[in-house]
């Protein structure tokens, strides 16, 4: 008779905030701090001195506590089913259908950016919208990440004025993004074979 299967956990609780271990491989860019979702499923950096906050649908990144912000980073993923070759679905598509899906009225697209990785793919597209609620306008920036059977979609919006600080935070974010990672101790960062 085979060995009955045994399940170990950490019993790590969701949204805590854990001391990592003196001896963690845990690197970030100065000034910036490390999200990881799910044990690796998605990873990047942000901003150290913003404010993370959960919402019903993704995780929020935002540069001070809300309504004081000026920005706000979402990020949110899902698992694929691994025997299919998604790269016959290009992102490019699946970005056009995410602004046309979208409930805020985007009014001009940007073209979309591929950058070049040998991991993941991400391509992302920057449009501009008047807020509803401040009858300013912003920009909103959409990328899609795709590899190991993961998908992530991280949404950037800011005012139009604040464009000189906030868009090289957007291009360091989507820079940082890695997808697939296996981390078994949160606390020690990843395990290097």
């Amino acid at each position: 008779m085979a060995p009955k299967w045994q399940q170990k956990s950490l019993n790590l609780k969701p949204n805590h905030t854990w001391n990592l271990k003196p001896n963690h491989t845990w690197k970030a860019k100065p000034g910036y701090r490390i999200f990881v979702a799910d044990r690796g499923a998605v990873r990047l950096d942000f901003p150290e001195s913003w404010v993370v906050k959960p919402a019903a649908d993704c995780i929020r990144f935002h540069d001070a506590e809300p309504p004081n912000d000026t920005c706000v980073l979402g990020v949110s993923y899902l698992r694929l089913p691994p025997d299919v070759d998604w790269r016959a679905l290009p992102l490019t598509e699946l970005l056009q259908q995410a602004l046309n899906g979208g409930k805020r009225k985007l009014r001009r697209h940007g073209q979309v950016h591929h950058l070049p990785r040998r991991d993941i793919e991400i391509a992302w597209i920057e449009s501009t919208f008047i807020d509803p609620v401040e009858k300013r306008a912003a920009f909103s920036c959409i990328a899609l990440a795709r590899g190991f059977n993961l998908q992530s979609l991280l949404t950037f919006d800011y005012w139009v004025e604040d464009r000189a600080c906030l868009y090289p935070i957007w291009q360091e974010v989507l820079g940082s993004v890695q997808l697939g990672l296996a981390i078994k101790d949160p606390t020690m960062g990843e395990t290097l074979h």
